[in-house]
């Protein structure tokens, strides 16, 4: 057994009053018991394991022909180019370690997964940008390899216009076949990890004894976690309520994604329950967050108005608010105090979203309107991926 790391530690503040007071305790009680941090503990080599195969493939040609022909080769790889044959190689040594169609694979529950992302329309990015991306700063282990990679100096537009690109493109219909954008965006995101890592760790002051391997794979489990199981939460939080079938599709969604990005197959919940316990040894043994948290919690309550879109600086102040009042609604006050966010009166305009989506749901009483919702809901995501695509990218 590796020897405990600075970061590993009993949450006594953020994660603990999520779990003894907020949303966590109606989680416990749907899992039935409260899970032994005796087993976190087994746990602990996972924060110095990390991603072998996309750093190899990364150090084979990323880092020989630069990220950005990196990833054109990629591109030209997966749809069947011809390229240089030391690439191919590459390529074919890489995919022939990854069963991307493994026999576990449900394709039934892979469409209702990416269905139920859909059909949540504009709520989906609101819950993921303002409960999942901001609470996840509650962790000020997980952040650093973003300190680490300028992200702060960069600001958060970018970074949130890299997110809803892949987002939108993996959960449009039949997004994960191999042709599909979806599927390119999950190795791109892959390899960015990879490629992160080694210059981390080659070129900065990185402590792996205190923090453990920059995105290492405990680490991965925990952002597929708030992609799936912290997702589902905020989706019932603002009035969206699954079928047990969409909820198993989603889960068995993000096992399959969770997989093609490298996370071993054991770790990967197979439904919520066992999301809820995997959620709760993770949060529940994270240190505390620090400066650099509510840095990157400031940078992303700023990051409407940094943002190019609306073209009316005071617009863009409004949705600063609306976004802020989403955080308190989502996260609640007592994270929103740890992060240093604001409270705000005009932001409650926000109810109004809540209240159409609320309404929106409850129009849903057969398949034919669930799919018409699935229908509605995948345009407004791409409208907000394309207003990011060309307003905020360089």
């Amino acid at each position: 057994m590796l020897n405990q790391p600075y970061r590993y530690k009993i949450n006594e503040s953020s994660f603990a009053h999520y779990w003894n007071e907020g949303v966590g305790v109606q989680l416990l009680q749907k899992l039935g018991f409260i899970p032994d941090l005796k087993v976190a503990d087994k746990l602990i080599p996972f924060l110095y394991e990390w991603d072998r195969l996309g750093d190899q493939l990364v150090l084979d040609l990323h880092e020989k022909k630069g990220f950005v022909e990196g990833n054109k080769s990629l591109y030209a790889y997966l749809k069947d180019e011809v390229l240089p044959f030391d690439e191919k190689v590459i390529w074919d040594t890489f995919f022939s370690k990854i069963d991307v169609k493994p026999t576990w694979l449900d394709e039934k529950k892979l469409r209702l997964g990416s269905e139920l992302s859909r059909r949540a329309g504009l709520s989906a990015l609101i819950v993921l940008r303002d409960y999942c991306l901001m609470g996840g700063y509650e962790s000020s282990a997980i952040n650093k390899p973003l300190i680490y990679t300028g992200a702060l100096k960069k600001g958060a537009v970018k970074r949130l216009t890299d997110t809803v690109n892949f987002w939108v493109h993996i959960t449009k219909e039949n997004g994960l076949q191999r042709n599909a954008e979806g599927f390119r965006q999950i190795f791109l995101t892959r390899f960015i990890h990879s490629y992160s890592r080694i210059n981390i760790l080659k070129h900065t002051d990185w402590d792996s004894n205190k923090w453990g391997i920059p995105i290492n794979i405990w680490d991965m489990l925990a952002t597929n976690l708030g992609f799936s199981s912290v997702f589902l939460v905020g989706l019932r939080k603002i009035g969206i309520h699954p079928s047990e079938e969409e909820v198993d599709g989603l889960f068995h969604f993000w096992k399959y994604v969770g997989y093609l990005l490298g996370i071993p197959l054991e770790l990967l919940p197979e439904n919520e329950n066992e999301a809820i316990e995997a959620l709760y040894l993770w949060t529940m043994t994270q240190r505390e967050g620090d400066q650099d948290s509510k840095s990157l919690a400031d940078t992303l309550k700023e990051e409407p108005v940094m943002a190019n879109y609306p073209k009316n600086k005071l617009m863009r102040m409004m949705m600063r608010e609306v976004h802020l009042f989403y955080n308190h609604f989502l996260l609640g006050d007592y994270s929103c105090e740890l992060l240093g966010l604001p409270s705000t009166k005009i932001g409650r305009f926000g109810l109004v979203s809540i209240w159409k989506t609320r309404q929106n749901e409850r129009l849903i009483v057969n398949n034919e309107t669930r799919i018409q919702a699935i229908l509605n809901g995948g345009r407004e995501q791409e409208r907000v991926r394309m207003i990011y695509q060309r307003f905020n990218t360089q």
